[in-house]
């Protein structure tokens, strides 16, 4: 793994690299995460791709880029980190919030193969509703760190050791992905660049008319997901068993991800 700096408007984007023999995988995380949530996946995938993360905009090593947030700059930074390694039609992979950029990304430039991972479909929120509210209630504790002090980091990995669905699947992987976004007294995250990717992709979804594999357990590790079987429909969704949102991709799902992505791109 190594870290590399990419010129991106208003500075430089943080961009974490785990090269490979195969072809280029830009791998985008969720809303208040960072390109370590990738970990996993890229030690399942054993070197068969180079899997390029950036830390998106507004969070941990691009945490001092300033706005415009939203789609349309993520869609920019990536288009920029592909130009940077040489790839005219990169392969797209995105969790979450991620899926959403991987997704209005295609949709605007001709790349190559897009894989959603539990995110990219339109959720079913309330028209007008306010975006802290929407975030409150979609993300939970993710969003409510964000207002949160700490007084060290041992309180901040005890803090996400507290949700469920992160506590009782923890490793040394997660461990090193909470620290990156810790700042020494709370998290990383821009809170304007995370209302903005929110209004985007909760008041703006597109048609993503692209592979998706979905957990059946929230964010809280609680039996409902965020999505149902109903609500996809005509998608091309396989269900990953015995999952919630976050170990589908840093836990027991990673391998299957790393496979699907495999498949994807050979």
């Amino acid at each position: 793994m190594e870290e590399i700096d990419i010129a991106v408007t208003g500075g430089k984007l943080r961009v974490v690299s785990w090269p490979g023999d195969g072809p280029v995988v830009l791998a985008v995380h969720g809303i208040t995460a960072n390109a370590l949530s990738w970990t996993s996946v890229a030690r399942e995938l054993r070197g068969r791709v180079h899997l390029i993360a950036p830390d998106l905009r507004g969070r941990a090593g691009s945490a001092h880029l300033p706005g415009p947030f939203g789609m349309a700059a993520h869609i920019a930074d990536l288009i920029a980190v592909s130009d940077h390694f040489g790839v005219e039609r990169p392969a797209l992979v995105g969790h979450s919030m991620g899926a959403f950029v991987v997704a209005v990304t295609a949709a605007a430039h001709d790349v190559g193969p897009v894989l959603m991972v539990d995110g990219g479909i339109a959720l079913p929120v309330p028209p007008g509703i306010d975006i802290d509210t929407a975030l409150h209630a979609v993300i939970g504790p993710a969003m409510r760190r964000l207002s949160m002090t700490f007084d060290d980091e041992t309180a901040y990995l005890d803090y996400f050791r507290q949700n469920p669905a992160l506590g009782d699947h923890w490793t040394p992987d997660l461990a090193a992905y909470i620290r990156r976004d810790f700042t020494g007294t709370g998290s990383s995250c821009n809170i304007e660049a995370i209302r903005a990717d929110a209004h985007d992709m909760l008041t703006n979804p597109i048609p993503a008319p692209h592979p998706l594999l979905w957990a059946p357990r929230g964010l809280m590790d609680e039996p409902r997901g965020l999505y149902q079987h109903d609500q996809l429909t005509g998608v091309d969704a396989e269900l990953i068993p015995d999952v919630n949102h976050y170990t589908i991709l840093q836990g027991a799902g990673a391998r299957r991800v790393a496979d699907r992505i495999i498949s994807l791109t050979t």
